[in-house]
């Protein structure tokens, strides 16, 4: 049986059943490898002939210092964690589990858009806090609450989760309008595609969706939040370096953005110094609108599909 190892599947797998992946090979799993130790990493794949990581990295040096390596299965859509040109050059097979979030992720988008502007969490903490109770009236807010309907959702990027999210935003009565880098052809007459710029200067909200490249990140800076409403709100459930977070932190601080709700920073887990934990106005998630029990289901059968599917001389979702 071929030699499987799987190293890191923490987030995974304390509620989710990994039978179907023992089925395949002499598995070893571990919880956690640490991202920063390449030794440790090489150790630990050294014989193995099919390795499976989410978030560890698998670079040249480790690369070369598995022989054995035949597959690389990377549990998540973005493949930047595996150097595919070194496994490319070894003939080694690199797949991905491309859409298994996306409607997860366009959930969730949708649910930092609603904390920001019906500030249900705040209110629920000052209720059990005995606010409510206390007061002379049936009812008080502490924030101000906004409608979503005829306000403008700007979508920059245009891929399969900005879709689902542009949906949603249709059915709240949003007018909708995206920037993609390759123009789009789209069916819907409610929809409109503008020039960034335009994005920008139009939209009450403004939602990020594309990749992490050169290109993009720092995508959201000084220059471009000087083109935004001062009343707009920002989401990204993309990446955290699609912006420049001390610039975001200045212009919430500054008031010349209305809120930052995001699901991703620069560095993860959050580093203490992070100026977006001490901005104003400011919600910030730990990485979860991938996480719903039914997505990670979803992620771990795709997964296990595509070694199936390996193994039968079938590749699927290969990234290389």
């Amino acid at each position: 049986m071929a030699k499987i190892v799987l190293l890191d599947g923490y987030a995974l797998n304390s509620d989710l059943d990994w039978d179907t992946l023992r089925s395949l090979g002499d598995c070893t799993f571990y919880d956690r490898t640490n991202v920063t130790d390449v030794s440790e990493i090489i150790s630990r794949i050294r014989d193995a002939e099919i390795v499976i990581t989410h978030k560890t990295p698998i670079n040249s040096d480790v690369i070369a210092q598995a022989p054995n390596l035949q597959y690389i299965g990377i549990m998540g859509t973005g493949y930047n964690v595996v150097d595919i040109d070194s496994a490319r050059r070894k003939n080694i097979v690199v797949t991905n589990v491309p859409t298994y979030a996306s409607d997860a992720v366009a959930q969730f988008t949708f649910s930092l858009l609603l904390e920001v502007t019906g500030q249900v969490g705040l209110h629920n903490q000052l209720v059990h806090q005995g606010r409510w109770a206390q007061g002379p009236d049936f009812t008080f807010w502490d924030q101000p609450l906004y409608e979503l309907k005829s306000k403008t959702l700007g979508l920059i990027g245009y891929g399969r989760i900005a879709q689902k999210v542009a949906r949603l935003a249709h059915a709240f009565g949003m007018r909708v309008v995206f920037y993609n880098h390759r123009p789009k052809v789209v069916e819907e007459k409610w929809l409109k595609q503008v020039s960034l710029d335009q994005l920008l200067k139009v939209s009450d909200v403004i939602s990020l969706h594309v990749i992490q490249t050169p290109e993009t990140t720092g995508l959201i800076n000084k220059a471009t939040l000087a083109k935004m409403k001062p009343s707009a709100i920002l989401l990204n459930t993309s990446r955290g370096k699609l912006v420049n977070e001390q610039d975001v932190a200045d212009a919430l601080n500054q008031h010349r953005l209305s809120a930052y709700a995001t699901d991703v920073v620069s560095q993860e887990p959050i580093v203490d110094t992070n100026p977006l934990l001490s901005a104003i106005n400011c919600y910030i998630t730990p990485h979860i609108a991938w996480a719903p029990y039914e997505t990670r289901q979803r992620l771990l059968a795709i997964a296990v599909s595509n070694l199936e599917h390996y193994l039968s001389g079938n590749v699927v979702n290969q990234v290389n």
